[in-house]
């Protein structure tokens, strides 16, 4: 193995810029879902009068299985992030201790994909 030259203090830098970005996504997320249900309430339907519930027009459903689709990858991003964030700190700090050999394995864990629990698929909602 080649050794190690690790800066501690630039490692905590960094990675509190991509905690910072993370935090940026979340809220943009969050905001991409209330835009998504706000355009598919307000694209309308080809239906004439109704009562009860507005059915969803074409435009609602295509956003609906855009949505539905691309979950999983915009979930994966937060998570691939937050395991490599975390993955580089815990490595740091085994370095910083002497613990080379537990730095190695915690940086080799920490670039494994990270498990996404998606709702409605048996995972948590």
């Amino acid at each position: 193995m080649t050794s190690w030259d690790i800066s501690s203090s630039g490692v905590e830098f960094v990675t509190s810029l991509v905690q910072d970005a993370m935090d940026d996504m979340a809220k943009d997320v969050k905001a991409y879902g209330k835009d998504v249900e706000s355009a598919a309430g307000s694209a309308g339907t080809i239906s004439g009068p109704y009562c009860g519930m507005a059915p969803t027009g074409p435009v609602g459903a295509a956003l609906s299985v855009f949505v539905e689709k691309t979950l999983g990858d915009v979930m994966f991003l937060g998570a691939r992030a937050a395991k490599s964030v975390n993955g580089a700190r815990e490595a740091t700090a085994y370095y910083v201790v002497g613990d080379t050999e537990m730095a190695a394995r915690t940086q080799h864990k920490a670039l494994a994909a990270p498990k996404i629990d998606l709702p409605g698929k048996g995972g948590k909602k």
